[in-house]
């Protein structure tokens, strides 16, 4: 599975960049993927070259790039919770630095370095993230309607107040939950306004859950939730993208 590190020219300079892509020699849908608030690192690479053997270009930012090159702080191997808080007073910053502002001028140079490499194919593509990359992949699809064909957040903060507005949406959505971070009545909620937003989309809550579920070097780490994702995702992008 080829993978290299990029630079993509943004705004405010140059955001570096994992990409994976399948070894053959053609041209295959992009999918953006955002990393969780730990940011790049290797349990990112892993799910990345995970999708693009599946037969999409996968580029995943480091969405901190004004602090630095990923990793912008130091991680240990295994994110326990003994350790979380002290990461977290680190990282807290950095996330209230991300303004709407940057999130958009952001998407719009990932997005267009993304469907400009050789090695994706024409045609829309798709977003994925998780944790606060799951607000950052919705809050895209909204900014890129029509760009967009598929969206998916994952433990992400998505509520029915956000993104901001829905209705924007042309992208399909799917929004799998973690069960400690959302409610059954949130849920019912978040699942209205994207009905009356005219959404197509699906949005449960991954049962025994907590946030995080995805994310193997962490605590929370749930691998039948991982592979109930991979059982969403890959339909989600099958049905939209063209993937030939």
């Amino acid at each position: 599975m080829p993978t290299t590190m990029l630079q993509i020219p943004t705004a405010d300079g140059q955001a570096d960049a994992f990409a994976a892509f399948p070894d053959d020699g053609g041209r295959h849908p992009g999918v953006l993927m955002y990393a969780d608030g730990f940011g790049l690192r290797p349990v990112l690479r892993e799910m990345a070259r995970e999708l693009a053997g599946h037969g999409y270009y996968v580029l995943v930012p480091n969405y901190f790039y004004r602090n630095g090159p990923a990793p912008v702080i130091d991680l240990p191997e295994h994110i326990g919770e003994e350790v979380r808080p002290a990461v977290f007073a680190q990282l807290m910053p950095l996330i209230e630095a991300h303004t709407p502002e940057r999130v958009l001028s952001d998407a719009d140079a990932y997005l267009g370095f993304l469907t400009t490499q050789p090695e994706v194919s024409a045609g829309p593509v798709a977003v994925t993230g998780y944790c606060i990359g799951g607000l950052l992949a919705m809050c895209t699809a909204a900014a890129h309607p029509g760009q967009v064909a598929a969206v998916a957040a994952f433990h992400g903060p998505v509520g029915a107040d956000g993104p901001d507005p829905l209705s924007k949406l042309t992208a399909q959505v799917h929004l799998g939950h973690a069960e400690g971070d959302m409610t059954p009545e949130a849920l019912g909620e978040l699942n209205q306004a994207l009905d009356a937003a005219g959404v197509s989309y699906t949005s449960e809550i991954y049962p025994g859950t907590i946030h995080g579920f995805t994310m193997s070097d962490t605590d929370a780490f749930n691998p039948t939730a991982l592979q109930r994702h991979w059982d969403r995702l890959l339909p989600l992008l099958g049905r939209t993208l063209a993937n030939g």
